[in-house]
């Protein structure tokens, strides 16, 4: 029997389990959703009309399981049944139902919006809303978006199009309030990572830089914030894409790869897609994708090459063609459980489209629960330095991710491993997040810290801990890893460098555990023993690995620490 990919036609439907909704005044009652999931944040309702007082209690705790379920936002379909029947109701029903709901939502401090209403019957019809509740010790709901491509793809002019909503002039002026440094303005290539924001109101309005003069403006005004984190396309600087991907952790990520690269057959960009593609895979992110400049050539031959890949073997994923707003919906109920990967097909200078990948954005839920969030959030601090700026009058800045535990303004921490594997006590002096000041950072949020004390030796790589961690670096550490591709074989005294977190290092195999004298060939997996080349890095057990060389590829997960020995005095 032919696989379910096989069976799949992309483009034209989704799988068959997908949350597919009739169309507009289909009179097909025998329309139906997958039966309720148990778990997750989706609720089916038949109705909601004029509830007791202890069944409305109990709809609510049902509604805040939901929206602890996801993240913050649970999607409620009405007129449903739970086995996924779309009976469907009366217009007057149906408006009662909705106004009981936002009942429920306002009992929670949240808030609702239908997605999108559809006839079942000439008198029948069912919703789908949204109900968002940002956390009580939240300001927004965030998700982290990694914005990846070949160079020329358009990534960085897609960006300003969406942050500062003006459109692209054809020759990347959108781009230039992107971009950070005069070299990538000359070039027109991005060789560092930036960060830009995009806000959503709880209408799902988008707030941008059109909308409001700064990004605490733009912050304050929305309930949902997408942060979009713009890596290098050029492989000259693939080091520092995959460091941004590792050391980042986004929720998502965003592939933009340009129409006419595929027409004109350009071998640099499409390499570099199809290895930002395998980033993605090797990392488990899930990822859709943004064809761009469909105003100068159609998407068609794009497509089909997009569709031969995701459909291949090494990566056996479904491509879903996103048309219209349904699309989005259902694109976004079926990604995370039925490996679909959306295609948007968009332009920056006409706009086509534009408007579906940004409905996409509003409905992206973070990848972390609630309840894992918080799990981090009583852990020890551990920051993860990915820049170091020197500000003359300010000192020392250190930007980067907080992966567990909370900092706040006056918080002592210690800072290090330097290269004798020691740390140095410091304070944290002020705090700022999407570039405007904050009183403190949680688990999971990227920022930025400035230290009191200046401090000569500090480089990107290394932490900021709270007193509870144990302070020990090393230069050895075992790992169970999978060779994802290599020309021959690797054996002892192989050289790669190594990405763990934001840890970026040449290392050296210096032995190889249940291996033969063969060594290691594609797709095998063993422990080996790594030595950094430099100097010791903070590495714990369980982190995630990714190494490479050249064509070499591989990734593991962290199964021993050899703590380094330091010599007082």
């Amino acid at each position: 029997m032919d696989s379910f990919l096989d069976l799949f036609d992309p483009g034209t439907s989704p799988p068959s389990n997908c949350d597919v909704w009739p169309a507009e005044d289909n009179d097909d009652v025998t329309a139906r959703l997958p039966p309720e999931p148990q778990m997750g944040n989706v609720e089916y309702k038949l109705k909601l009309i004029n509830p007791s007082k202890l069944r409305f209690e109990h709809l609510v705790t049902q509604l805040k399981w939901r929206l602890r379920e996801g993240h913050g936002e649970a999607i409620y379909e009405i007129g449903v049944e739970d086995t996924g029947m779309l009976t469907g109701l009366s217009a007057e029903d149906m408006k009662s139902s909705l106004i009981t709901l936002d009942e429920m939502a306002r009992k929670l401090g949240a808030t609702t919006s239908v997605l999108r209403e559809r006839s079942v019957k000439k008198d029948k019809m069912v919703a789908e809303v949204l109900v968002r509740k940002v956390p009580d010790d939240q300001e927004c709901i965030e998700v982290m978006v990694a914005v990846l491509g070949g160079a020329d793809a358009g990534k960085s002019t897609l960006l300003g199009v969406l942050a500062h909503g003006e459109f692209d002039n054809g020759r990347g002026s959108a781009r230039l309030n992107v971009l950070r440094h005069l070299h990538e303005l000359r070039s027109g290539r991005t060789s560092s990572i930036s960060h830009e924001i995009l806000g959503f109101d709880t209408e799902g309005d988008v707030i941008n830089y059109q909308k409001a003069r700064t990004a605490e403006e733009i912050r304050d005004r929305s309930s949902k914030l997408i942060t979009f984190l713009d890596l290098a396309g050029h492989k000259k600087y693939l080091k520092t894409t995959v460091a941004g991907l590792s050391g980042y952790c986004p929720h998502h990520v965003m592939l933009v790869v340009s129409s006419p690269a595929v027409t004109v057959s350009s071998p640099t960009q499409l390499d570099m897609t199809k290895e930002h593609m395998d980033l993605a895979l090797a990392l488990r992110l899930p990822f859709c994708i943004v064809v761009t400049k469909t105003d100068i050539t159609p998407a068609d031959n794009t497509i089909k090459w997009l569709e031969s890949i995701l459909k291949s073997i090494g990566c056996r994923k479904v491509p879903f063609v996103v048309k219209s707003d349904d699309d989005v919906l259902t694109a976004s109920s079926a990604q995370p459980t039925q490996n679909v990967v959306p295609i948007f097909t968009i332009s920056s200078v006409t706009g086509e489209d534009l408007d579906l990948l940004t409905k996409f954005l509003y409905v992206l839920p973070p990848s972390i629960s609630i309840k894992d969030k918080e799990r981090l959030e009583q852990e020890c601090c551990q920051f993860q330095i990915d820049e170091i700026f020197k500000v003359p009058d300010i000192g020392t800045i250190v930007g980067g991710v907080l992966v567990q535990g909370v900092v706040n303004i006056g918080t002592e921490l210690v800072i290090g491993p330097f290269d004798n594997g020691t740390f140095v006590p410091v304070t944290v002096q002020s705090i700022h997040r999407n570039k405007a000041p904050r009183r403190v950072v949680k688990a999971t949020q990227s920022a930025s810290l400035s230290l009191e004390q200046s401090i000569p030796g500090l480089r990107n790589g290394m932490v900021l801990l709270g007193s509870g961690v144990n302070h020990s670096a090393c230069i050895f550490f075992q790992a169970r890893i999978v060779v994802l591709y290599h020309a021959t074989s690797i054996h002892n005294g192989f050289q790669t460098t190594v990405h763990i977190g934001n840890i970026r290092q040449t290392a050296a195999i210096v032995a190889i555990m249940e291996c033969d004298k063969r060594g290691m060939h594609t797709n095998d997996t063993a422990s080996v023993i790594f030595k950094f080349a430099r100097h010791p890095e903070y590495v714990t057990e369980g982190m995630r690995l990714l190494f490479r060389e050249g064509q070499t590829k591989g990734i593991g997960i962290v199964t021993q620490v050899f703590a380094l020995q330091v010599v007082a005095g």
